[in-house]
């Protein structure tokens, strides 16, 4: 193991050391920055990281802080869902019929260059400016991404299968199930996730227009209004944990549908040493533990959604709003690939 190796591969303690050097290196210049009565960086600018963590308390006794951040939660994952819905369909007809992507593919590629904050009085106009109307305008702002991604990941489908399934007597359905599918949609995990990211930018904007709360009218309010800028820097850190959460939830997801993608990754890790292997299991152990805690916790809150036999209150529907069926949708999604893994076993 070379840590200035091109390309090397580390282990995953010496990884956690380096996450951690690099973090606290982080916090020392932050604090380096803005430490004294006279410090380098004004307060007004960047506030010392002790304020900054003290306003995670301030927001949630004044500011409602769990639930506007469930509202931005609810209102991304409903984007992304709707911009899945409609971009897979789509990017199909567009990518594997020519009339459809003579017609079509060039004003869908020019689509990526309009400025979505632009567009943003259009998608007022057309649905109000409720919660409907930010889902809608994220959803866009994924699409006009997502839709290039999912032609040109049909243009590289190798040729090989789609002989293979031909020699075979496959007609085009057969062929898009059993070949263009597949292969598409595992390479699209990848970059639905990358697209993560940006969907936070959009949502923090689409939130500041209305009274409907998220994280982005939070900043607007704390920010503009009261001066707040440890609350704003606040905010911003917990935007960030939520995207490292989000991407490491999508990768898990990823390695239980497509186990493929990870299998030569995999065979290189069998020669690691034992103390590493046990800290793997127990570390699996736990997480095995905690998703069906979880999923049981859902199954609980989501039952007394509809029946009232626990509380009068509807966490779901207190928390986010119109965007819950979002998360039943996903948390479902979720209960039946397990319910197939245990019929198939």
């Amino acid at each position: 193991m070379n840590l200035f190796k091109l390309g090397d591969d580390l282990s995953p303690t010496t990884k956690l050391v380096l996450i951690i050097s690099g973090i606290g290196l982080i916090l020392l210049l932050w604090i380096f920055l803005t430490y004294g009565s006279n410090p380098i960086m004004s307060s007004g600018i960047l506030p010392p990281p002790w304020r900054v963590f003290t306003a995670f308390g301030d927001m949630y006794r004044d500011n409602d802080l769990i639930r506007n951040t469930c509202l931005s939660l609810g209102m991304n994952l409903s984007g992304y869902l709707e911009a899945i819905l409609l971009s897979i369909p789509v990017g199909f007809v567009i990518g594997l019929w020519p009339v459809a992507r003579n017609m079509f593919q060039r004003p869908v590629d020019a689509l990526r260059y309009v400025p979505l904050t632009a567009v943003i009085g259009l998608f007022i106009g057309l649905f109000g400016i409720g919660i409907p109307m930010k889902v809608h305008f994220l959803a866009f702002g994924i699409m006009i991404y997502l839709l290039p991604v999912v032609v040109q990941r049909l243009d590289e489908v190798e040729d090989v299968y789609l002989k293979t399934v031909y020699t075979l007597g496959a007609n085009a359905w057969q062929t898009i199930r059993t070949v263009y599918f597949p292969a598409v949609i595992s390479r699209l995990s990848d970059d639905i996730r990358v697209l993560t990211a940006i969907s936070w930018t959009y949502i923090i904007f689409a939130e500041m227009m209305g009274s409907e709360g998220g994280i982005g009218a939070m900043i607007w309010r704390v920010g503009q209004r009261q001066g707040r800028f440890d609350k704003i820097w606040a905010l911003l850190v917990l935007i960030m944990i939520i995207g490292i959460v989000q991407d490491k939830l999508f990768t898990i997801a990823d390695r239980h549908l497509f186990p493929h993608k990870y299998q030569q990754s995999e065979s290189a890790q069998k020669g690691r040493l034992q103390s590493e292997s046990l800290w793997s299991v127990i570390w699996a152990y736990l997480r095995k533990s905690l998703f069906w805690t979880l999923l049981g916790v859902y199954l609980i809150l989501f039952i007394n959604e509809f029946t009232g036999l626990i509380s009068d209150v509807r966490i779901f529907h207190y928390l986010f709003d119109r965007t819950a069926i979002a998360v039943h949708v996903i948390m479902w999604v979720i209960i039946i690939v397990k319910g197939l893994e245990f019929y198939r076993q």
